[in-house]
């Protein structure tokens, strides 16, 4: 089954009772929850050839998150039952299933972790690194830079809902990272100039928390 959706189109509700798989063929997917007092938290977004929806094909419980058309995309959605059926066809396809579902479970056990015990200074810096791309050359003569670029840049309140803060705080921090000369805002981008202050830092706060 195929199906279109414009920028904001709503594909899935929390706690809909659907149980079909997705796949992005064209566009961008968000997937988020939000909170009994309306905030949005921003869980992932997934990209053309991702998928979604796995979890309740599996279970057959509720939508545990929503999904919401990004921009306009082209969807296709597979019935459980045929998705069970090709995914349980072959040792190999299982063990891609599998994998798939694992790689969910720890890239939410991660940001978990990192929302219960990180402020919301070292949240943004997590945030911007995961988002973040190595920059390329800018002349053929230029050597390898270490500096990273996320690009598009996130607006302030979608990174706040990604990393479960308010707005105005994450303004702040970004701020201070652009007071430091941490990173720096160029059209269209956000420039980590120095992406190892970030990463030392998280290290730090982590292996405190660890009691290392």
């Amino acid at each position: 089954m195929w199906r279109s959706y414009g920028p904001g189109g709503m594909i899935l509700n929390l706690d809909d009772a659907s149980r079909d798989v997705w796949f992005v063929v064209e566009g961008v997917v968000r997937i988020q929850v939000r909170t009994p007092a309306g905030r949005e938290l921003i869980l992932s977004d997934i990209n053309a050839g991702g998928v979604f929806g796995e979890i309740a094909a599996i279970d057959g419980a509720p939508r545990s998150a929503g999904a919401t058309a990004l921009v306009r995309s082209q969807l296709c959605a597979l019935p459980a039952a045929a998705f069970l059926d090709c995914a349980c066809s072959t040792p190999a396809a299982s063990l891609a299933l599998l994998r798939t579902v694992t790689a969910i479970l720890r890239r939410q056990s991660k940001r978990l972790l990192e929302r219960e015990t990180l402020p919301v200074r070292l949240r943004v810096h997590a945030e911007l690194l995961r988002l973040s791309r190595p920059r390329l050359a800018r002349s053929a003569d230029a050597g390898p830079s270490e500096e990273r670029v996320v690009s598009p840049p996130p607006r302030q309140h979608v990174l706040a809902a990604r990393i479960g803060a308010r707005r105005e705080a994450v303004s702040r921090e970004l701020a201070d990272l652009v007071r430091q000369g941490t990173i720096a805002k160029e059209r269209g981008a956000i420039v980590i100039r120095q992406p190892e202050i970030l990463r030392r830092a998280l290290e730090a706060e982590l292996e405190a928390e660890a009691g290392l």
